[in-house]
């Protein structure tokens, strides 16, 4: 990974990017059988540069760079959602041809923050990802029924997918049901009881769901996910959250839900581009296998 390079153009050619954007060879969203493999990185621009023990896995740019054109160039792999700063990375690289961008929309929500539910957009708006041509965006939408901020969350969430889809452009909703615990640390709860409300809110959002997508977690006990999932016809993909150790069990989680009829792929970001192992092209062949 040639950082000189990039800081080169950046320095020299910020009209490159654009240029980038303008001729990159775009695809529809979905691949032939219907399902969809998304490679996230969007989690550095909240704060949340950890991955297990390691405090600050994802604060190396360059690595962090190599680990997704690696990921991006494994059979299955889809496309990529992230922030601008490192989709404009991608761009200079020229790892986005044929692939599916994702802009990630709300990042203001910062790990550990006294406003962290008060998650403003502070990344790309729907603007930015008609402009650059990029092909879908996403967003956080957690909701702590004890935290006023939420309900700004919910009111820009909802004109969020309004703009969108004046652009006919997919918008990925990722809700949760948040609370914080005795120590002040933001959880988000996985019971079905929870995944449902989360979901019935998220679904009724904006002047239209034309356009919506859900991006859901797997919850606590996975054989309540066929319940879970009759509570929206919106399509929907998994996410991956952080694995550990436990990868099989996380892989099976997986592979069951994907049998649900709303659910179309997975997006997945940690545990694939910073798996225990390292091997980060056997962590992404496992996943891509899984759909």
């Amino acid at each position: 990974m040639d950082i000189s390079a990039l800081v080169r153009t950046r320095t020299r050619h910020p009209e490159a990017i654009a240029e980038a954007a303008a001729r990159r060879v775009r695809r529809p969203l979905l691949n032939d059988a219907g399902r969809l493999m998304i490679v996230a990185a969007d989690h550095p621009a909240r704060g949340a540069l950890g991955v297990g023990d390691r405090t600050f896995a994802m604060a190396n740019r360059a690595e962090l760079l190599e680990r997704l054109c690696l990921a991006l160039s494994r059979p299955g792999v889809d496309g990529v959602l992230a922030t601008a700063d490192i989709l404009d990375d991608l761009l200079l690289l020229g790892a986005l041809d044929g692939k599916v961008v994702m802009g990630s929309m709300n990042r203001g929500g910062l790990q550990g923050a006294s406003f962290e539910l008060d998650d403003r957009f502070t990344g790309h708006r729907a603007q930015d990802i008609e402009r650059l041509r990029f092909d879908a965006g996403k967003l956080l939408l957690r909701i702590d029924y004890d935290d006023p901020g939420s309900l700004t969350t919910l009111e820009s969430t909802a004109r969020a997918i309004d703009d969108m889809a004046a652009r006919r452009l997919p918008l990925f909703v990722e809700p949760f049901i948040s609370r914080r615990t005795d120590e002040g640390r933001l959880s988000n709860d996985l019971s079905a009881e929870a995944v449902i409300k989360s979901i019935a809110i998220s679904s009724g959002l904006g002047g239209t769901s034309a356009y919506t997508w859900l991006k859901l977690p797997v919850t606590e006990n996975p054989d309540d996910m066929a319940r879970v999932m009759e509570t929206s016809t919106l399509p929907a993909v998994l996410l991956g959250g952080e694995v550990g150790d436990d990868r099989d069990g996380a892989y099976e989680k997986w592979r069951g839900a994907l049998q649900l009829p709303t659910v179309r792929g997975l997006v997945v970001g940690r545990s694939l581009l910073y798996p225990p192992d390292g091997d980060v092209a056997a962590a992404v062949d496992t996943a891509v296998g899984l759909l």
